[in-house]
């Protein structure tokens, strides 16, 4: 029967290459103690052939087979030592030796000496092989054992947990992160700002307005300028991209998902992520929790995980942020790509085969991939419904539009892939930065990386609730000065880094966009003159500013209400195109949240205000 199903799978050098010999010996020692049904067998090794040649870790993740059968069974027939890390724990010195993250990516652990040499301890025979000449490097003589991956990693953790939470708080260099003030204090340039300001208030205070109302136009016919030169190359069709390409080996694609106080979402999104039509061998998802987070961790213990989905617990700190927690998580990713996506998130099933057709056909530069965002709960109100424009605008029309103008793209916090490579280069994310996607699509910029948008949609929750909503927006905004600020100490090294284009168009959509929404008000109050009503900083404008600053108002409306249109128009939801004009009652809620920053990143910079999810549930939001 054995000999007869190996013959039975196809040979040669096209999609369906040989069977590498260890699993096919492997396979056969598994029928013939009965431990795998033929049929599931003839399967198993079929996908093998795709993959890169181990079989055991194929097996659990299709669910053919437990991890308490097959390590007993590779055990006995690789003649190698079956040996538990937990109970008897490795020597922290042969750890330290090739670091605990090394051991985390490629299921190794280096126990103790014998006789002469190191005892490795991996998860799979294949992983000691593939590394053999590193850990022949730094150990000299090596011989291999066997734990499952969930023993190397928990063993791991009891022992350099510490160091490894640690890390991923201060993986981003310090010139590069917000965590700690520059070296030398305050930039030269913005002290001068500051004491011209000082100085201005001092000796011409009626003049302050004047010079915030003329601060306040000329950002805001910068940010309408950039918007309507986004939607304006946007008209011009896409030139059509290749074939899909033929990928032999498909790669391993880690996708970590932060959580944080989200019991009662976990069953959704254990449904969700389950319809991602990727081979389970390939996909490795991590459910990425805090320590401290009994709830959500109590909730994933009740929950039956498929094999493809891990569980990665955070060691407890002062500072608890997604960034730091995804940091943490890098380190257990076996994949070559990196995902993420957030609690409430439904991707789009084939999304995860788009993202890795789309790396195949670019060429390194292109270490980014960012997917369309859009809700599944559009219609729970009008707060929903506005954000739902909003997003439509800036996913479908403006980001798309600032890529083909080659501006530098801060990225939304989900539905993000990364080539690991240049991802570990720049040492992850910030872990204090409250809006850790804008700064490190901004980082992947300055390090001469591209990021490129990707059609694939993920629904996620709108935030339908006022007082949430600004609580949210307020972290956005706090992070996007904490993004300027630190990446302007050098603005000569960011000039030479980004190039002018990309330079001006950073200032644009930061500082712009904060000025906008600080001196909202400001702006706003010039709408008492058309309704004839008295204003006095119109009395102190020539007629000529005034008219101006009217037909700016104007404009603005326009091509923000065109491009509200016309982004909704690109969606699946069918929604009315009256909502459009009334977020001009939307975005003062924005000016709050703005204030609410400012008062933040004084007091408490690294405060992460948490969004709540699963409290609207929408069409195509529920298993």
């Amino acid at each position: 029967m054995t000999a007869h199903i190996l013959r039975l799978l196809p040979k040669g050098d096209g999609p369906m290459r040989a069977i590498p010999a260890g699993a096919r010996a492997t396979g056969i020692s598994l029928l013939r103690d009965g431990l795998v049904a033929p049929h599931a067998m003839v399967q198993a090794l079929a996908h093998n052939a795709r993959g890169d040649g181990a079989l055991g870790p194929l097996l659990l993740a299709h669910g053919m087979i437990s991890e308490q059968v097959l390590y007993p069974a590779l055990a006995g027939h690789s003649g190698l030592a079956l040996i538990d890390p937990v109970t008897h724990p490795p020597d922290t010195r042969l750890i330290d030796r090739i670091g605990a993250r090394v051991c985390l990516r490629h299921g190794l652990l280096p126990w103790r000496d014998a006789g002469g040499a190191t005892v490795v301890i991996a998860s799979q025979p294949e992983a000691f092989l593939r590394h053999r000449d590193l850990l022949e490097t730094t150990f000299g003589p090596v011989i291999a054992a066997l734990a499952p991956a969930p023993q190397i990693a928990t063993a791991l953790l009891a022992l350099r947990g510490a160091a490894l939470r640690d890390a991923a708080e201060t993986r981003v260099p310090a010139a590069e992160s917000c965590r700690i003030s520059p070296k030398g204090g305050v930039p030269r340039w913005a002290l001068a700002l500051l004491a011209g300001a000082a100085l201005l208030l001092v000796l011409a205070p009626a003049a302050v307005p004047l010079v915030l109302l003329g601060w306040a136009a000329l950002t805001l016919a910068l940010a309408t300028g950039l918007k309507l030169a986004a939607a304006l190359v946007m008209l011009r069709p896409a030139p059509p991209g290749p074939p899909p390409p033929l990928i032999a080996r498909l790669p391993v694609v880690s996708v970590m998902v932060a959580l944080y106080h989200e019991a009662d979402i976990a069953p959704r999104l254990l449904a969700r992520l389950g319809r991602l039509d990727y081979p389970p061998d390939r996909l490795d998802i991590l459910l990425v929790v805090e320590e401290c987070d009994h709830v959500t961790r109590a909730a994933l213990q009740c929950a039956s995980l498929p094999p493809m989905m891990r569980v990665v617990v955070v060691p407890d700190g002062p500072l608890k942020t997604k960034p730091r927690a995804l940091n943490f998580g890098l380190d257990h990713c076996r994949g070559s790509i990196i995902g993420v996506y957030d609690a409430e998130d439904a991707p789009d099933p084939d999304q995860i085969r788009r993202v890795v057709a789309r790396f195949h056909q670019r060429g390194a530069e292109v270490a980014c991939l960012q997917g369309i965002l859009d809700f599944y709960n559009p219609c729970s109100n009008w707060l929903s419904r506005c954000f739902t424009i909003e997003y439509a605008t800036w996913f479908r029309i403006l980001l798309p539009g600032m890529q083909r103008l080659g501006l530098a793209l801060p990225l939304g916090g989900t539905t993000l892939f990364f080539r690991r490579k240049a991802l570990e280069e720049l040492g992850g994310w910030d872990a204090h930065n409250v809006t850790e996607d804008a700064d490190l699509g901004m980082r992947l910029a300055r390090h001469g990386y591209r990021t490129e948008l990707i059609d694939t949609v993920t629904l996620e929750e709108a935030n339908g609730r006022a007082l949430p909503w600004i609580r949210q927006r307020s972290r956005w905004l706090k992070g996007y000065m904490l993004t300027w600020a630190v990446h302007m100490r050098d603005p000569v090294l960011l000039w030479r880094q980004l190039g002018p284009r990309k330079f001006a168009g950073f200032q644009v959509l930061f500082l712009g966009t904060l000025s906008q929404f600080l001196l909202a008000p400001l702006l706003w109050s010039f709408w008492l003159v058309p309704l004839g009503l008295p204003h006095p900083l119109a009395d102190a404008l020539p007629g000529w500013a005034a008219l101006g600053l009217l037909v700016l108002f104007a404009l603005t409306e326009a091509v923000n209400i065109t491009l509200g249109i016309r982004g909704l128009r690109l969606t699946r939801h069918g929604m009315s195109a009256m909502w459009v004009p009334t977020l001009a009652l939307y975005f003062p809620l924005g000016a709050l949240a703005s204030y609410k920053a400012v008062w933040e990143l004084v007091r408490k910079p690294f405060y992460w205000d948490k969004t709540s999810h699963g409290v609207f549930i929408g069409p195509g939001g529920g298993e």
